[in-house]
């Protein structure tokens, strides 16, 4: 059957009533969630709510995170474009153009070119991931232990490479989430690791476990010290859908940003460990470099609004690509969306497409969907959204603190699950103090079973000879790109303080 055809099957039972009800419901919760300050990040609100979706059958669960996700991405152009506030790193670029214009008596057409640009670039990263993701599985079938080795290592030290301004802050993140995916029982030897004599880990530590103490209750942790400023939500707000709408000027001075940023967020999203903050600030400085009047971005020019926001939700499409094709997470939110796979039962990676299209198709169909669902339901609520900012965190605080400890516990019925759960957000907290990271180790603590298995078997087929790793063209041709993209990071950084030395 052709990918097209299997595109419709995945449609028929995406549009299903009980899906479509889902997904709706997905992008409402996301866009809740996901407009209040310290809790925008997608991978935390898909965090916060992994615990709903798991009780959903596989489809819909996954349906429903695909709304989550797309939800949580429109809330963070809507707080940076009206009250300059991004509640997730990918958001901050556009607070450079974006609440310019809202100053300038704007917001309502920043607000509408931000939807527009996000639902049509959107729309051709999911296109884009329709045909390549197949096409990549298809690969990926000849690939053996060795060649998944390379691959996982590729991920792993890709995603610390681009860990913000401290490698090593992102490589002990890496270590740490290697070291919690060890405990339990070696399934080669049978012995067991970091258990301390304790039943409860013979089994391993839960994701959800990790997950909500990384990223919800940290979040949580690190945000009742703060205080949000209540007169930024006094903000003035368009109150009729037509003064959402960009000019036809509007629309064609931001036509090659669009194209441009779909392009560019597409291949960094397909980039294991790109991301969408990357793509975001990437696609910002090209549609600067091309325009006629670069001098103009960070005034108000609607461009800095459709460039960054349409690689923003292109990057969606690209990321699910090695997440699908090869089980590699691109990002901390596809990780979430990995982890929700495994804890299905579901192994995605090059069998996926002819294994359980039942699952794969109505997923891809589900992200053209997501994309119509803020367009239709989201754009005429943003007065809505806004005064949500205006919640009491006294009250919202404890809600979520209950959810994730119900969540816990409700993994295996265990108070020791509680007690974990409260450990990793001490984690979370103190990584967010030291501004380490969280995502590398949520990806290693991931990867690293199957990184482990792999080199294992590898080194089982070749007597424990490394030499197995560069005989076979397909590993050591991931091997010569991780190192040279290693050594490319790191010359750029070395360039960087360097430049930065000289102008000091």
């Amino acid at each position: 059957m052709s990918d097209l055809a299997n595109l419709v099957d995945g449609f028929a039972a995406a549009l299903t009533w009980m899906n479509l009800m889902w997904i709706v419901l997905g992008a409402i919760l996301g866009t809740f969630i996901g407009i209040l300050p310290g809790l925008g990040n997608p991978a935390a609100v898909l965090a916060i709510l992994l615990p709903l979706t798991l009780r959903l059958p596989p489809t819909t669960g996954l349906i429903m995170m695909a709304g989550i996700y797309h939800g949580a991405k429109f809330a963070g152009a809507t707080t940076a474009i009206l009250l300059n506030i991004p509640t997730e790193t990918s958001s901050v670029v556009l607070c450079y153009d974006g609440h310019e214009l809202a100053k300038q008596g704007r917001a309502g057409p920043a607000m509408g070119m931000s939807a527009i640009s996000g639902f049509i670039a959107s729309t051709l990263g999911v296109i884009g991931l329709t045909f390549a993701a197949p096409m990549a599985a298809r690969l990926a079938v000849n690939f053996g232990p060795p060649e998944f080795a390379m691959l996982m290592i590729f991920g792993l030290l890709l995603v610390v490479s681009m860990a913000g301004k401290s490698p090593l802050k992102g490589l002990i993140s890496m270590f740490c989430g290697l070291l919690v995916s060890t405990i339990g029982v070696d399934i080669f030897t049978g012995t067991e690791r970091f258990t301390f004599g304790s039943v409860n880990l013979y089994d391993g530590v839960e994701f959800l476990i990790l997950t909500l103490g990384l990223f919800a209750v940290g979040e949580v942790l690190i945000n009742t010290g703060k205080k949000i400023d209540r007169d930024a939500t006094a903000f003035q707000v368009p109150k009729r859908l037509r003064d959402y709408l960009p000019t036809w000027e509007d629309m064609r001075r931001s036509r090659l940003a669009i194209l441009l940023g779909s392009i560019v967020g597409f291949f960094i999203g397909a980039l294991p460990g790109g991301g969408s903050t990357m793509a975001s600030f990437v696609s910002y400085a090209v549609v600067k470099n091309t325009s006629r009047h670069p001098e103009k971005f960070g005034t108000g020019v609607i461009e800095g609004v459709a460039g960054p926001e349409a690689a923003n939700n292109s990057e969606c499409g690209g990321t699910m690509i090695p997440l699908l094709s090869l089980g590699l997470p691109g990002s901390a939110s596809t990780t979430m969306m990995l982890a929700a796979l495994l804890l299905y039962g579901i192994q995605p990676g090059p069998l996926l497409f002819t294994s359980h299209p039942e699952i794969a198709w109505p997923v891809i169909a589900s992200l053209y969907l997501g994309t119509v669902v803020l367009l239709v339901l989201n754009l005429p609520l943003i007065p809505m959204w806004v005064q949500i900012l205006r919640v009491p965190y006294w009250l919202l605080y404890p809600i979520i603190l209950l959810l994730a400890v119900v969540g816990a516990y409700s993994v295996r019925a265990s108070l020791f699950d509680v007690w974990l759960l409260m450990g990793f957000s001490v984690v979370g907290f103190i990584f967010r103090r030291l501004g380490v990271p969280a995502a590398p180790m949520l990806m290693a603590f991931v990867l690293g079973p199957e990184a482990e298995r792999t080199i294992r078997q590898s080194l089982m087929l070749s007597n424990n000879h490394l030499s197995i790793f560069v005989e076979r063209p397909i590993s050591a041709a991931i091997l010569a790109v991780t190192v040279a993209v290693v050594l490319f990071s790191a010359f750029s950084r070395s360039k960087q303080r360097r430049k930065a030395l000289a102008l000091g």
